[in-house]
């Protein structure tokens, strides 16, 4: 198995792979952050956010079809440009931190961001490009401890984005994230032939779960969905902290 993992633990990381994928399918976001915060729960997740990183990409290829026409592009771009200009530092940073030190800020980050998705927080005026490339920073900051779809979405919920638009400008945007940061990654040790298998064995459970996710976003009201995906981040970041203490 790869990164000496036991059968009980890959079993595990395998189930929440499958649900992870379903929740990207159905909403375009929320994969990265609910896999790693449940991998935190079992293991150092420090190793396993450049094969998320990879898992993402996979999905993307999945979902290009069906999302091609309704990718907001400038959004996109200038989020991206905030990234690109704070990961270099963030990825240094996770990089020395310890393993209880990654799970604590993994399940800290997702439960802050849970709860303000949760909020129903609204923008009360139209936000700028200056704004997309500063919620980028944000994001980029804390994709180095492989969560920085969430304040994007974050922010995308609170403006009126219509749910294919919101869908598939996450999915786009977490792809453009990923790219820059895996080189980052692989510069510091972090991507080895592990992670190539690793991600060669997710790939058959994250066709599966997009797939179904797919499905049952033509059936289910967005936000119903939306709103049980934050709720099982902040139940994952509670145990993840929970955890932590407990060690």
């Amino acid at each position: 198995m790869p990164f000496d993992l036991g059968p009980g633990i890959a079993a595990a990381l395998a189930f929440a792979l499958l649900g992870a994928a379903f929740v990207r399918g159905y909403s375009g976001f929320g994969f990265s952050a609910i896999f790693i915060a449940f991998a935190a729960l079992v293991t150092n997740p420090l190793p396993l956010i450049p094969v998320v990183f990879l898992c993402e990409m996979l999905m993307t290829l999945f979902q290009a079809r069906g999302i091609a026409g309704h990718i907001d592009w400038r959004r996109v771009s200038a989020l991206l440009v905030g990234a690109a200009l704070v990961l270099p530092v963030a990825v240094s940073l996770i990089l020395s931190a310890g393993a209880e030190n990654v799970r604590v800020i993994v399940s800290l980050i997702v439960g802050l961001m849970a709860l303000v998705l949760l909020s129903g927080w609204t923008l009360q005026r139209p936000i700028g490009m200056a704004g997309h490339a500063s919620v980028g920073a944000i994001s980029g900051a804390i994709n180095s401890a492989g969560v920085g779809g969430l304040p994007v979405a974050a922010f995308l919920s609170a403006q009126p984005v219509a749910p294919p638009v919101f869908r598939a400008t996450m999915i786009v945007y977490l792809t453009g994230l990923d790219l820059i940061t895996l080189p980052l990654m692989w510069a510091g040790g972090l991507v080895t032939w592990d992670t190539a298998l690793a991600a060669a064995m997710a790939f058959p459970i994250l066709g599966l779960g997009v797939w179904l996710g797919g499905r049952e976003f033509m059936r289910t009201p967005p936000e119903t969905f939306r709103k049980f995906a934050v709720l099982l981040l902040l139940i994952l970041s509670g145990l993840g902290l929970m955890r932590a203490m407990l060690m």
